[in-house]
């Protein structure tokens, strides 16, 4: 029992550590890296290709191949030879109904018309591709869980706005309350905060349901239960605004997105493909070399009933003169691949530059957010304090006071909202400029 309990006190803070634990964003990008189920496909698919780079290059070298073989045959009469003058045949060899061959086989591939060195080539760019895919897809996953980060902490001011917010009218509408009692106010001046009340309320409600989706989304993107009730520290905001100039950004772009260097390389693996393709019109040489150990062996004469080695060594030429157009097809197949991967590669820098293009004037819209927000921001809290100190003397209604309270909340809202807009705005843009963002 104190075993138990001792090892309760040990458990149990280390369980409450784990539950109140904050993830700042640095935290929250590992945690979600090391769980991500899409970038454990991209690993497997680049590992796949590196094989496939090795599977190229064994061609090139030698191959040793065993082969073992048993045969029972059916009785037979012996090889006898017939002489003038000798009453009885002359046996030549005895029927031997039992075969056993081994065969250890070498061939070397000499010449295949650049075939094999092409597919090597085509295999290794075609490596790069997955490489660069990877990690296109960690920068990827990586803006998936920043994004998720701070919508959480969104849906998180949002409802810590609206909980303030809440107190401040229970305040006030207790404090109107009192001022009926002494005849200072009317019963409308009560039923209009009363109303701002309720309605502050229901958007309490909403926001906390909106918290919990955002909570739900961020576990997701970490990897971690749905329902974890994880937290989050995003410590002091940096608004510190990044002057970009587009032509510069543009050209880094095209130099750095790793999803033109996957398809560089694959416009690569198909000039190699067509290489290959173009080889079949080629002959191609091998060098073979065979070691026979059987019983018995054929090419020992007359056959007996014994183990006996033999070797051979050659050179074997083969050409394809005519196949029905199969070269050809093979040909046109690869300069059709070629000619696809070109026009994605065009493709793809179009969109490039319009995506580019589309996140700078989305940061820019962001960083002019921000000081408008906060300057809003400033002008309706000084509005708020004025209408609140001529409201606390009869000098202002209650209408009053609830347009500047809403004023506050809409602003503080706003400038919120512009902040995480700034932060994901300028994290797009600097994934889309190939940049690493974890």
């Amino acid at each position: 029992m104190k075993k138990l309990l001792l090892l309760n006190l040990l458990i149990l803070p280390a369980m409450l550590f784990a539950q109140t634990q904050k993830l700042t964003l640095e935290e929250s990008i590992e945690t979600g890296l090391k769980n991500s189920k899409d970038l454990r496909i991209s690993m497997s698919r680049t590992v796949s290709a590196n094989a496939k780079v090795t599977e190229a290059n064994s061609q090139l070298l030698p191959q040793l191949k065993f082969l073992a073989g048993y045969t029972r045959l059916s009785s037979v009469p012996p090889f006898e030879v017939t002489m003038p003058g000798v009453p009885f045949p002359i046996k030549i060899s005895d029927v031997i109904l039992n075969n056993y061959a081994f065969r250890l086989s070498l061939q070397q591939p000499v010449f295949t018309g650049l075939r094999l060195t092409s597919l090597k080539s085509a295999a290794e760019f075609n490596n790069q591709a997955a490489e660069s895919d990877y990690s296109k897809d960690v920068n990827e996953a990586s803006f998936k869980i920043q994004s998720a980060f701070w919508q959480l902490y969104k849906a998180g001011q949002m409802l810590n706005l609206l909980n303030e917010n809440l107190l401040q009218n229970e305040r006030h509408l207790e404090d109107t309350k009192n001022n009926l009692a002494n005849g200072l106010v009317t019963q409308n001046d009560v039923l209009k905060l009363e109303v701002l009340y309720s309605n502050t309320k229901l958007q309490q409600i909403e926001a906390q349901n909106n918290l919990d989706i955002a909570r739900m989304a961020f576990n997701q993107a970490l990897g971690l239960q749905l329902n974890a009730p994880t937290e989050i520290d995003a410590g002091n905001i940096d608004t510190t605004l990044t002057a970009y100039r587009y032509n510069e950004i543009i050209k880094e772009a095209k130099e750095k997105r790793n999803e033109l260097k996957a398809m560089r390389s694959r416009l690569e693996a198909s000039n190699e493909g067509l290489r290959a393709a173009r080889s079949l019109w080629f002959p191609s040489v091998f060098l073979n070399a065979n070691y026979y150990y059987n019983r018995p062996n054929q090419r020992i004469q007359p056959p007996k009933d014994a183990f006996r080695d033999t070797w051979d060594i050659g050179v074997t030429l083969n050409w394809d003169l005519w196949n029905w157009g199969y070269n050809s097809s093979q040909t046109s197949q690869a300069e059709q691949t070629r000619l696809q991967a070109e026009t994605s590669l065009e493709e793809l820098n179009d969109a490039i530059e319009l995506e580019v293009y589309s996140n700078y004037l989305t940061y820019e819209r962001s960083s002019q957010k921000i000081t408008v927000s906060r300057q809003s921001l400033g002008q309706a809290q000084e509005n708020y304090r004025i209408i609140s100190d001529k409201y606390n003397v009869q000098l202002a209604t209650s209408t009053d006071l609830i347009d500047a309270e809403t004023a506050v909340l809409q602003a503080q809202t706003n400038y919120n909202n512009a902040l995480v807009d700034y932060e994901i705005a300028k994290t797009r843009l600097e994934k889309s400029l190939g940049r690493r963002i974890y």
